[in-house]
């Protein structure tokens, strides 16, 4: 018979993954990370975390395996370890959605009641490649360059009030940011749609759009 104390340590091991994971700021870090490789200094920044507190989560997150290092000069930068790290989280994420009750109450808090019209990852490759849309990216300027969808045009959302004749004024905009529960897109279109512009946005994000293997362009916008 098997000693129970290595079905144990096995399942410890597991539980390790788990317990790596059960930290809000954690899974905010692993979110930002889907997006492309960080500095400690900006994933702090973009989490609202000091140094300190970012190191610590990022060393458990790494210890358990979910994220990697590199070194350039003083810099240390991030990244998760694998697309299946990716995978993981989109997967907690719908799990918690389906299983408990309170994350679609506070989806919405964070969402808000009126969340806008949302289109599917392969309609806005078609009509994109019909040239019916006009793509827009409202993430941060680094994480479009770090990967985009094809075409897109790079606008942040904080830039879009002052950006917007940038935009074709007779052509629907689809905005995208990094998922499913990203609320810049959300924002984008109703800022779109309240300065009289067509906007609709893709129903999940660039998290998604990577896993389903969607096409994916890489480098600053023009």
């Amino acid at each position: 018979m098997r000693d129970p104390a290595r079905k144990s340590a096995l399942y410890d091991a597991f539980a390790h993954t788990g317990k790596a994971l059960s930290s809000g700021k954690r899974l905010e870090l692993l979110d930002l990370l889907a997006q492309g490789e960080r500095t400690v200094d900006a994933l702090a920044k973009a989490a609202g975390l000091n140094l300190t507190t970012a190191s610590a989560h990022l060393q458990t997150l790494k210890q358990a395996g979910l994220v990697s290092t590199r070194r350039d000069g003083v810099r240390i930068h991030y990244r998760l370890a694998g697309d299946d790290v990716s995978a993981l989280y989109a997967l907690l994420r719908r799990v918690a959605q389906t299983h408990q009750a309170g994350v679609e109450a506070a989806r919405t808090a964070y969402l808000g009641d009126d969340q806008p019209e949302g289109v599917g990852r392969e309609e806005l490759l078609a009509r994109a490649q019909a040239g019916e849309v006009v793509v827009l990216d409202v993430r941060p300027a680094e994480e479009y360059a770090a990967g985009h969808i094809p075409g897109a045009l790079s606008i942040p959302v904080e830039e879009l009030a002052d950006r917007i004749a940038e935009l074709p004024a007779d052509t629907e905009v689809v905005a995208y940011c990094r998922g499913e529960y990203c609320v810049m897109a959300h924002d984008a279109v109703r800022l779109l749609n309240a300065r009289g512009r067509r906007a609709v946005r893709l129903s999940d994000g660039m998290l998604e759009w990577r896993l389903a293997e969607m096409p994916v362009a890489i480098g600053e916008a023009a």
